[in-house]
């Protein structure tokens, strides 16, 4: 696979509802700080961003891909829904911070999954 001059970035609306669920949570868990820490998630996310459009496979492999358990092939499930409805054939992951980013990639385009803290242990999907 070739590195694109600049791959599109786009996301889901799955993806906008996680965001949207981490900025609630960090109100809820300290009004006070819920500001400064959701910026400074999404300064962070604007950065992997810009890696992902030079670097398409920048990410790790998807690692429930590979799950056996029951819970691993139920996640994995959700997973492949939300990527074929996205219509691109690799999955990765992108840890940004505290966070995990799930994508979608072809060789010119990114499309943002899901969103998850790194100790949730699946991704959400909105149906």
């Amino acid at each position: 696979m070739a590195l694109p001059v600049n791959a599109r970035i786009g996301a889901t609306p799955n993806f906008a509802s996680n965001l949207e669920q981490v900025r609630v949570f960090f109100v809820t868990q300290d009004a006070a700080t819920a500001l400064t820490r959701f910026n400074q998630l999404k300064g962070e996310l604007r950065e992997m961003k810009r890696i992902l459009s030079w670097s398409p496979v920048g990410g790790r492999p998807a690692r429930f891909l590979n799950g056996h358990s029951v819970q691993a092939q139920m996640c994995t499930a959700s997973v492949m829904q939300l990527a074929a409805q996205a219509g691109r054939p690799f999955l990765r992951e992108y840890v940004v911070a505290q966070h995990v980013v799930l994508y979608a990639h072809s060789d010119s385009e990114v499309i943002l999954l899901a969103l998850k803290h790194h100790r949730q242990l699946a991704y959400s999907a909105i149906q």
